[in-house]
């Protein structure tokens, strides 16, 4: 592309979004309203996504030994635990310790537990962590073949449903961020038409006096891209405020949630929303202008 004409694109660019200014800021705000709601959705899904890992990080299967199973014994079974695949941290609970806890559940009830006086029915048990939530069914079978141990629990009707539950979640999540994309890409395209309508006895002059397709495009492509800048910059400013807002009120009443750290997702975000703003611009005028170039 020569010099002259890259010159003369962009001054069309600046001329048209004068010319056109209260159209230009329609249009601006239009799409910075449209990336916002996109944004909004996208760090919500991601969010989902974090509470979601967040969950199926706390999988665990609860090893139970046999009460004649000696801790000499239970030691050897722990480096066969720790030697095995998938598992990425196993912790011993002796009997005493998971009384100790029990009675801290109970609260003021543990004065339930004064008729069992010195006894404690509680086994020796172990807690294994895995690198793959998707593995515990497969290792708590495992599991329960090795000597010295009673059962291994992982609260298998419930993980199933979590794990149906993150399938779906994950699922609709890129379903609905989908649907946005092209609804806010439908959007911007019939807004930068109404830009195209009114210059639509422009385009037919110069389509008459023998100016390609790509000639009279370019300058709507540039067009679009810039509004796509301007409004995905708005949008991005908009996002970080809203999101902060949200974190720092979640976060003074519910300090242990587990929602993604500000930066740098918010950096991401912004790149994400620009570059976005920038391509739907681009794409909604080579789409808008289309019809107006058959002559």
């Amino acid at each position: 592309m020569k010099i002259s004409t890259t010159e003369y694109f962009v001054s069309e660019v600046a001329h048209s979004l004068k010319r056109n200014n209260w159209m230009s800021v329609a249009s601006i705000g239009t799409v910075a309203v449209s990336l916002f709601i996109f944004g909004m959705f996208l760090m919500l899904v991601m969010n989902l996504n974090k509470m979601v890992e967040s969950l199926e990080s706390q999988v665990q299967i609860q090893v139970y030994l046999r009460d004649d199973f000696s801790r000499e014994s239970a030691k050897e079974l722990e480096v066969d635990l720790k030697s095995m695949q998938g598992v990425e941290k196993v912790t011993f609970i002796p009997k005493e310790e998971a009384m100790e806890k029990f009675k801290e559940r109970l609260g003021d009830q543990k004065t339930l537990l004064d008729a069992l006086d010195e006894t404690n029915p509680l086994p020796d048990s172990f807690e294994v962590m895995l690198i793959q939530p998707e593995l515990v069914k497969t290792a708590a079978e495992a599991i329960e073949r090795f000597e010295g141990v009673e059962t291994a629990k992982y609260g298998q009707d419930v993980m199933e449903h979590l794990f149906d539950i993150t399938r779906l979640i994950r699922i609709f999540g890129f379903a609905l961020m989908l649907v946005l994309a092209l609804a806010t890409l439908f959007i911007i395209a019939n807004t930068i038409r109404l830009t195209v309508f009114a210059r639509r006895k422009e385009i037919a002059i110069m389509k008459y006096v023998g100016a390609t397709d790509w000639f009279i495009r370019w300058p709507f492509v540039l067009e679009g891209m810039v509004m796509g800048l301007f409004g995905s910059i708005i949008a991005s400013i908009m996002l970080r405020f809203t999101y902060s807002g949200i974190v720092a009120k979640i976060y003074s009443t519910l300090a242990f949630f587990p929602l993604i750290p500000e930066q740098p997702f918010l950096n991401y975000i912004t790149v994400v929303v620009i570059i976005g703003g920038m391509i739907m611009g681009a794409i909604g005028s080579t789409v808008s202008i289309k019809r107006f170039l058959k002559v």
